[in-house]
């Protein structure tokens, strides 16, 4: 599900979460895992069941501890009821609250979805904003000469390549826009964008996952009826329902500093990307079960000598309908959206 891949990604860590949500399994006790897709409790834009994490920390807590700027930015956070139709010809709404992880948390939720004060504000501690936005204030905020460090990008619910509602032309608009325009940008030397996904429900692939974190609760049927493993011993921290790895799923870094022409071997999962981010601003682990702290590294990704470090061939611009080279830089939309997406793709 959704909701613990997003979680993951910023903690970790699927347990902890409060016993308000058939989502979430408690096995008798007070604090879950969340095993489905609950709702953020008190978000605004909430539809219907709903938890929150009651224990537990994500890396926003590490990141306002060393005053490091960062912020979520997804589609249609500043508007609930927004909608839009693409390719995929089905109608939905931009803002999903269960994509978005940090609204789980006390420490860093903003379930008014409030605005920030002003675009010098965005990414900093302490605005009424809380970290959280509309994917506009981000481009608002560079325009602006303040690009956050940490910036944890959302597409809105049309464009996030999910079926049902999105089609995959609809994900590569957004994504090839995204980073088009950030290589316009004066901040592109220092930039690496990390593209994942949340699930893939494992149909397709032909190899399995390593189980990592072994469970055994009647929601588990991975290796056996209630089972994700059969050694209890290794349940993190007692924390049962966590089982995983799934199945793999794509994971891409784009960057002056990305490795040309190299795929990497090395077992990752979403708390890959976590772990790069507290290694490179130093900021600890988040603890308390989180996998940060066995997650394999993303680092073989990256080059910093050589070509790659010394801008190599620096930017790479793609047609966002055909996917394709392209130099016309000039013809690019660079706020990533158009009037006539339908018409200028199909």
């Amino acid at each position: 599900p959704s909701t613990v891949g997003a979680l993951n990604l910023v903690a970790g860590n699927t347990y902890g979460a409060a016993c308000t949500s058939t989502e979430v399994y408690c096995g008798g006790g007070a604090v879950g895992t969340v095993t489905g897709d609950p709702q953020p409790t008190g978000d605004k834009c909430d539809t219907r069941d709903h938890t929150t994490i009651a224990q537990g920390r994500s890396v926003g807590d590490l990141l306002n501890s060393k005053n490091v700027s960062w912020g979520f930015f997804q589609g249609g956070f500043a508007n609930c009821k927004q909608s839009h139709t693409a390719v995929g010809a089905t109608p939905k709404l931009d803002y999903i609250p269960h994509h978005q992880a940090f609204q789980y948390f006390a420490s860093t939720a903003n379930p008014s979805h409030v605005a920030p004060t002003s675009v010098q504000q965005v990414g900093k501690q302490g605005d009424a904003a809380n970290h959280q936005y509309d994917l506009s204030d981000f481009w608002a905020a560079v325009d602006a000469g303040n690009f956050p460090a940490v910036n944890f990008i959302k597409a809105a619910g049309y464009e996030d390549g999910h079926p049902g509602y999105s089609d995959p032309l609809d994900e590569q608009f957004f994504v090839v826009n995204f980073i088009n325009a950030l290589e316009r940008t004066r901040f592109w030397n220092d930039t690496a964008v990390v593209i994942a996904y949340d699930d893939t429900d494992g149909w397709y692939d032909h190899v399995m996952s390593p189980i990592v974190n072994q469970s055994q609760t009647p929601r588990d049927a991975l290796t056996g009826a209630g089972l994700c493993g059969s050694n209890g011993a290794a349940v993190p921290a007692g924390q049962q329902a966590r089982c995983g790895y799934g199945g793999r799923m794509p994971l891409l870094v784009v960057s002056r500093f990305a490795r040309s022409n190299f795929v990497d071997g090395t077992i990752s999962d979403q708390s890959s990307i976590l772990r790069l981010i507290e290694d490179n601003w130093q900021l600890g682990r988040v603890g308390g079960g989180s996998t940060d702290a066995y997650a394999g590294t993303l680092m073989n990704l990256f080059s910093f000598q050589g070509s790659e470090a010394e801008g190599g061939p620096g930017k790479l611009f793609l047609n966002p309908c055909t996917g394709e080279r392209t130099d016309d830089v000039r013809a690019l939309d660079p706020t990533g959206y158009t009037a006539n997406y339908s018409n200028t793709c199909l």
